[in-house]
């Protein structure tokens, strides 16, 4: 391999060997079509308990392993990117399972679209849905720049120092690089052809929902703007189009098959409204009494 090869791509990871040797199966030099000269591994693992070192060793020797900052996944990209010797990173997810000419298409797209420094990829699912209770971050037409499949040159990541280590959780983080990244005056591309299947999982119940309006907090403390976009009106809309939408025709599809931890999902929005009213309360409180 070269000292500098044109990709990194990082997969972060926290005990979840099962799903990333699948990942990783995905990215081997054999099912890759992009040469592996041009492309490297990093695995950044955050695992305590239990590490994929070993089975990295013995399994997928081409693949970097480095030990994980243990302080969430923005903290645990970084740490891979730290360990890049390539001129672009491209983000992965352990549980994400990359398309063939997933990196060919990046590198293609880097020769057609040269002035862009940032490109987004597609995410798609495996099969149809089968219950409620199932989520997928599903991405056809791009404008999210998720953190599961996106590239950046890797001067730019530095140059808006990574992803925010304040987001302790898988949640936001990357919404906050897309805001920074947009802010700073770049733009990202949506490459379609450079795609990773995102299986169906199961929601996480109340403790993901938990996370979830935690991040948001911490991104409404950084970004106090975008209490514009998001506050009280936008998830009590948001709750009410999604049941009407989604959940009240997907009811009978499933045959009830995940219908509580759908009704606990818009529980979360309307209660989620409910803090974001106090919250812009408070917030005019503070500014009117400074």
């Amino acid at each position: 391999m070269n000292s500098m090869p044109l990709f990194s791509a990082i997969v972060p990871t926290y005990q979840r060997n099962d799903l990333l040797a699948k990942c990783l199966q995905c990215l081997a030099p054999e099912i890759q079509t992009l040469p592996f000269e041009q492309y490297e591994v990093i695995v950044t693992d955050d695992g305590s308990e239990v590490t994929a070192e070993q089975m990295i060793r013995e399994c997928f020797p081409w693949v970097k392993w480095v030990s994980g900052p243990r302080k969430g996944p923005a903290a645990n990209r970084n740490n891979g990117a730290k360990y890049a010797s390539g001129e672009w990173l491209v983000f992965t997810d352990d549980d994400c399972l990359p398309d063939p000419q997933w990196l060919e298409a990046y590198a293609q797209a880097k020769i057609t679209e040269p002035f862009y420094l940032v490109f987004e990829g597609r995410t798609y699912v495996d099969r149809p849905r089968r219950s409620l209770a199932e989520t997928s971050p599903i991405n056809e037409s791009g404008g999210y720049l998720w953190s599961c499949n996106f590239a950046v040159q890797k001067q730019l990541f530095e140059f808006l120092t990574g992803f925010d280590e304040r987001f302790p959780y898988a949640a936001m983080e990357d919404v906050d690089f897309r805001l920074r990244l947009v802010k700073s005056g770049y733009k990202f591309s949506f490459v379609k052809t450079a795609s990773v299947c995102h299986p169906w999982r199961a929601k996480g119940g109340w403790n993901k929902i938990k996370q979830h309006r935690e991040a948001t907090f911490i991104y409404l403390s950084i970004h106090a703007e975008e209490l514009v976009n998001i506050n009280s009106v936008y998830y009590l809309l948001f709750a009410l189009r999604s049941f009407v939408n989604q959940t009240i025709p997907a009811i009978l599809r499933f045959n009830f098959t995940g219908i509580n931890e759908a009704f606990l999902e818009h529980f979360a929005y309307l209660y989620m409204s409910v803090l974001l009213w106090r919250y812009k309360l408070t917030s005019m409180n503070t500014l009117k009494n400074n």
